[in-house]
């Protein structure tokens, strides 16, 4: 099956994050989450996002954007600063529980990145942020470079592709694709509200029907069954058509 990972763009909108010399954090981790997640895309993953564009949300909005994504993994993106500039430098990978899966997930990326030319700061962890607490898969939040050290930033912007590699190398590494065939289920319904969504679970798996419900944006999708192949799939829908479903084969 593929891997979706759901990436996170730090701060947005009226919170700039940390800044120097007129830079904002928020439009660093917009830049390489886009450029990050085209990579991904292109090398096989499915890729969601909790922003595309200059938006606020809560650190509790974030997870929760990515705990209705579905998504089986959140990597999100930051820029550390240093009290006095120039002072401190590195790569940190920042996780909520060592020895974990997102910890291997965050030395991998954070050892590509000092790879790259990155000074290493490890990973460490952080329980009390949000967006490592309140996410329900493996959450990794990574800080490239410091935004006040001349140093960190020349990198940054002079070696942005090759920084961008080093990032989607890590994950590569960590989460390699699987070459297992295609699953399929049978979409029965779209619905803008979750709880809509949940009670059509509900009904479908009063009727023998295993039903999950997708976050889709900006929709819930309701999906039945995982199927080997097309044909049982086909089977399937056509199955739930006679209970007078409206469905859609689609991939999972």
């Amino acid at each position: 099956m593929a891997i979706t990972i759901i990436l996170d763009a730090g701060h947005g909108g009226y919170d700039n994050g940390a800044s120097y010399n007129g830079r904002k954090e928020k439009d660093d981790t917009l830049r390489v989450t886009l450029a990050v997640g085209q990579k991904l895309e292109d090398a096989g993953y499915d890729v969601l996002y909790t922003r595309t564009e200059d938006r606020y949300d809560s650190p509790v909005e974030k997870a929760q954007i990515a705990n209705r994504s579905g998504a089986d993994y959140f990597i999100s993106f930051h820029r550390n600063s240093g009290i006095n500039p120039n002072t401190y430098s590195g790569t940190q990978a920042l996780v909520y529980e060592a020895g974990t899966e997102a910890a291997r997930l965050g030395e991998s990326i954070n050892d590509e990145l000092v790879e790259f030319g990155f000074k290493d700061l490890g990973v460490d962890e952080r329980p009390g942020l949000v967006v490592l607490r309140r996410t329900k898969m493996p959450a990794v939040l990574m800080e490239l470079g410091f935004i006040n050290n001349e140093g960190d930033n020349q990198m940054f912007d002079q070696r942005f592709d090759e920084m961008v590699d080093a990032i989607v190398r890590g994950v590569e590494q960590a989460l390699p694709l699987e070459t297992a065939a295609k699953r399929y289920g049978v979409q029965v319904g779209l619905y803008r509200y979750e709880s809509n969504a949940r009670y059509m679970e509900g009904q479908l798996e009063e009727q023998g029907y295993p039903a999950i419900v997708r976050w889709e944006d900006p929709y819930y999708a309701v999906v039945v069954g995982d199927e080997a192949s097309l044909e049982d799939a086909a089977a399937l829908q056509a199955q739930l058509r006679q209970e007078g479903y409206d469905t859609l084969v689609v991939n999972l």
